[in-house]
């Protein structure tokens, strides 16, 4: 029968990777009291779940989000002043790789990552005082309204409007692949205003609860048989005209700054550390009588190319990082991150499927009973790495499609040349 311990959670001193040698013993003190903190917080029953490759439920992921509010390390990237830690680059960095290894719930973006960032940058007073509190507590969940049937990649051609009526504006129109909007509070989207010459101009930003009259909301099943997409539409919404964030008609300037964040926050290095391990522990099980993929010369070989661009992510990651907003690395970092990552998080989900083998193809093909005797692997542990393969397929599209990024990265390239 094959053994896999899928729960081998070593004690902190005890686990110690490249990433040590960039640390000095403060940040190293640091990274164990996160740990420690993380997996305090977290039932392992619920860590486990996540680490086979199953979602956290939302309620899962309000109690988590509780208790780092309690800390103050809800958003650690924030300013001091709107309530984030004063950590230092690689402090962040490091509390971020400890929450993806050590398989918590995890911090939502839309709310810390992408709309806080963008409402106490360019948003009025009343907006930080309304919002923002409820972004730190954990208490309010966001959704984010861009890609709409026809415009994803080309984001700017979106046909959502919003006309003016003094004291609110009249919304009309549909988004689509908005995550988590069947159980968000709130939501921040893209609508045209006014026409412009180029398509980016008269885009507008909006803020507004979901539970507002007018807003439907649809569930799309993805590939995994998950729900955690959706279609929303808008008829006849009325916006109260203090939920338009900024100027008007700079919601296109607005979006580029939240994207900005988002393609940096989605390189998942920490999750990637964790599916290595777990490859591992999995090479080591007897899935395969007679195979021992441990000493496979081609099995090695991949592994050793996936991890090696991992570390190559990460070295990248730190100094992008370290650069700041106004670094030489500001305009195309983001996109080399999401286009690197993205490569990296397809090949590890591809490489567990292949060493999964029968077992996975069984369940993929609905056999559900043909491979029940897996030994030691918990009953539900194929199904996790098939759900986390299938949906692992769009990291490639969301935060801007990898061509989108290529052709980024190739106009700059153009551009700066004599």
């Amino acid at each position: 029968m094959p053994e896999v311990r899928d729960h081998d959670h070593r004690a902190p001193s005890e686990e110690r990777d490249h990433i040590d040698l960039l640390l000095d013993d403060d940040l190293r003190a640091f990274r164990h009291d996160v740990r420690a903190f993380l997996r305090g917080a977290v039932p392992e029953e619920t860590r486990n779940r996540i680490d086979r490759g199953y979602a956290a439920t939302k309620s899962e992921i309000a109690d988590f989000l509780a208790k780092l509010s309690a800390r103050g390390w809800t958003a650690p990237a924030w300013p001091v002043e709107y309530g984030g830690t004063g950590w230092t680059q690689l402090q962040r960095m490091v509390f971020s790789s400890e929450l993806a290894r050590n398989a918590v719930p995890g911090i939502p973006p839309f709310g810390v990552s992408m709309i806080g960032p963008v409402l106490y940058t360019f948003g009025t007073q009343a907006q930080k005082d309304t919002y923002l509190p409820g972004i730190l507590s954990g208490k309010d969940f966001w959704c984010q309204g861009f890609s709409e049937p026809g415009s994803g990649s080309d984001l700017a051609s979106l046909r959502t409007r919003a006309e003016d009526r003094g004291d609110h504006y009249l919304l009309n129109g549909q988004k689509i692949w908005t995550s988590k909007a069947h159980y968000a509070d709130r939501i921040f989207l893209l609508a045209r205003t006014d026409e412009a010459p180029r398509k980016q101009g008269g885009i507008s930003m909006f803020v507004l609860d979901m539970d507002t009259p007018g807003i439907t909301v649809k569930p799309i099943i993805a590939i995994d048989m998950n729900h955690s997409l959706n279609e929303v539409f808008f008829e006849d919404v009325k916006v109260p005209a203090d939920g338009l964030v900024g100027e008007r008609g700079k919601g296109w300037d607005y979006a580029k700054f939240l994207l900005g964040n988002e393609r940096t926050g989605i390189t998942n290095v920490g999750r990637c550390r964790r599916q290595v391990e777990r490859l591992k522990r999995l090479a080591r099980a007897d899935l395969t009588p007679g195979v021992d993929l441990s000493k496979d010369g081609a099995f090695l070989r991949d592994l050793a190319r996936v991890e090696a661009d991992l570390t190559a992510l990460e070295i990248t990651e730190i100094r992008i990082l370290s650069q700041g907003k106004n670094g030489p690395s500001a305009m195309t970092g983001p996109s080399v991150l999401k286009l690197a990552s993205a490569q990296i998080q397809q090949s590890l989900a591809e490489l567990i499927i292949s060493t999964l083998g029968q077992y996975a193809a069984g369940r993929g093909a609905g056999f559900v009973d043909a491979f029940d005797d897996i030994g030691d692997l918990p009953s539900d542990f194929v199904d996790g790495a098939l759900n986390e393969y299938l949906f692992g397929r769009s990291v490639s599209i969301y935060g801007g499609t990898n061509q989108i990024q290529r052709d980024i990265l190739a106009r700059s390239v153009l551009e700066t040349r004599p």
